[in-house]
């Protein structure tokens, strides 16, 4: 076989994975979305309404700020969170990656490092913020939730943050994303297989709401939601 041929066998092999290999992983996210995973036996109600916000790239936590949360939560205004402003209603709770969210003060800022380090593995952080008003907000998915279910929940984000020997969470000197966020050390590490939306869905289902097995991509997320919770 001419060497050239045989280049050219290799190149179209190689450009022929490039391609496919998103889209399997794509599809497969989408596989994982529709299969219940296993949660917490634990009852439904409603009494605490949550909401879950999608971003360009994942879905963050909103929190229903009660006084009892902003106790909790509390720590955060030493980092330019404003917990206790009378106007800030929702806790905006993430996880992500270390490097790509805390190289920039903005997505757009975001160079392909952080990028490549997300895909195959970087230590993982926890971003809090705080918003308000969110009636006339797209992009946003309520779940209702038992007190049960809620507590979990809060266990399960608790849970994710790195805690020192006081039992403190552990705060991260880095650029927001915004001018009230802040970023703390988290459990886990992020990789292209387990991502913020990943984790989304674990929390979830330690709260005992059925969702995906795995939902790596927001896609993946809202047809979780859909097909998991077609009433919301």
């Amino acid at each position: 076989m001419p060497l050239g041929l045989g280049l050219g066998k290799i190149l179209l092999r190689l450009a022929t994975a490039i391609i496919a290999l998103p889209l399997l992983f794509f599809a497969a996210s989408l596989f994982g979305a529709m299969i219940k995973g296993e949660s917490a036996a634990l009852p439904a109600g409603t009494g605490v309404t949550i909401g879950l916000i999608r971003g360009p790239i994942h879905y963050d936590f909103l929190l229903p700020l009660t006084d009892d949360l902003r106790d909790a939560y509390g720590f955060a205004q030493d980092q330019g969170v404003p917990v206790f402003n009378p106007a800030a209603e929702w806790l905006l709770v993430g996880w992500g990656a270390r490097r790509f969210y805390t190289s920039a003060g903005s997505l757009s800022d975001i160079t392909a490092a952080p990028l490549i380090a997300a895909v195959t593995g970087d230590d993982a952080v926890m971003r809090l913020d705080v918003t308000g008003d969110l009636q006339d907000i797209d992009g946003i998915d309520y779940l209702p939730l038992s007190q049960a279910q809620y507590g979990a929940l809060l266990q399960a984000i608790d849970a994710s943050f790195q805690h020192d020997q006081t039992g403190a969470a552990i705060a991260i000197e880095a650029p927001g994303l915004g001018a009230t966020d802040a970023f703390y050390a988290a459990t886990g590490r992020f990789h292209i297989f387990n991502t913020c939306n990943v984790w989304v869905g674990q929390v979830l289902r330690a709260a005992g709401l059925p969702f995906g097995a795995w939902t790596p991509t927001p896609q993946a997320v809202a047809l979780s939601l859909y097909w998991h919770h077609p009433q919301r």
